[in-house]
């Protein structure tokens, strides 16, 4: 995958050193000022999701995109480098703080993505159904946990009937979500977001499935930030947990067939109550 002479053709100039990241969907290579996505023209289409929304997002929110396209069996997207690093998955060596700053920033940006009216090509992208495996209403989470008789212990079993048993009638599909806002996916140039990225998963949900990823992944800070979104959205806290709660469930039993041993870890601890005490 010739990321080298994408970059190149996109900006007209040889683009520098670029830099393989890590990326759990896509081979991505940073530059100076620019960053480019690959993937095998033959593996999922979710980068084409993310290009066809790219143009019609609220300006500011993400990084510009510079070109996309196919040569020869790679799909690619080319980026406008945004300034910052990733605060990374559960803020690791961020302090209170700047956690919270972190968070108010981000959920005023998430509140714009959630009051945008978006024009009718990226109403139909957004209303494209997708397999997320987040939480979609009480019958369905009820009808998934009773298909885990004898894959999860008895005690995780009961424990998410109790889960599924609280949680609420329906979820609502009808603002723009991005729907895996954890922190890998901002940039942050100090203490300032600066953008959010990866729109692969984005669609028409509930503002509670972008605060549900902003609360769980800040690592020791997931409480203080739960409070933060309480008070900007106000939303009382305990209803803000149970929602939080039918929509891990949701996404670790929809995981489960894909990395066992890890998601049997979680799903206890979830059943627990360590994550959403109520």
């Amino acid at each position: 995958m010739d990321a080298r002479a994408i970059a190149t053709s996109a900006l007209g100039r040889d683009p520098g050193p670029l830099t393989p990241v890590s990326s759990r969907s896509h081979h991505v290579h940073v530059g100076a000022d620019v960053v480019v996505k690959l993937i095998a023209a033959d593996d999922h289409s979710r980068l084409d999701r993310e290009i066809a929304l790219a143009p019609h997002l609220p300006p500011g929110l993400t990084a510009p995109l510079l070109a996309s396209g196919q040569r020869h069996d790679v799909r690619y997207a080319v980026y406008t480098r945004v300034p910052g690093t990733a605060p990374g998955m559960d803020l690791p060596g961020t302090g209170e703080r700047a956690a919270l700053d972190l968070a108010a920033q981000a959920i005023e940006r998430l509140d714009a993505l959630h009051a945008w009216t978006p024009p009718e090509p990226a109403k139909r992208i957004l209303a494209e159904v997708l397999d997320h495996g987040g939480f979609t209403g009480r019958d369905a989470l009820v009808a998934q946990t009773k298909k885990l008789k004898g894959v999860v212990p008895p005690n995780v079993l009961d424990g998410l009937k109790a889960i599924a048993s609280r949680a609420p009638e329906h979820a609502h599909n009808t603002v723009p979500v991005h729907a895996d806002c954890h922190w890998d996916n901002w940039l942050a140039n100090g203490t300032e977001l600066t953008a959010l990225l990866d729109f692969e998963w984005a669609r028409f949900g509930d503002p509670l499935d972008d605060w549900f990823f902003l609360a769980r992944f800040s690592g020791p800070h997931m409480h203080a930030v739960l409070e933060t979104i309480a008070d900007a959205t106000e939303i009382p806290l305990d209803d803000l947990r149970v929602e939080c709660e039918v929509r891990e469930a949701s996404h670790l039993i929809a995981d489960l067939p894909f990395d066992q041993a890890r998601v049997l870890e979680l799903l206890e601890q979830l059943v627990a109550g360590i994550w959403w005490p109520q």
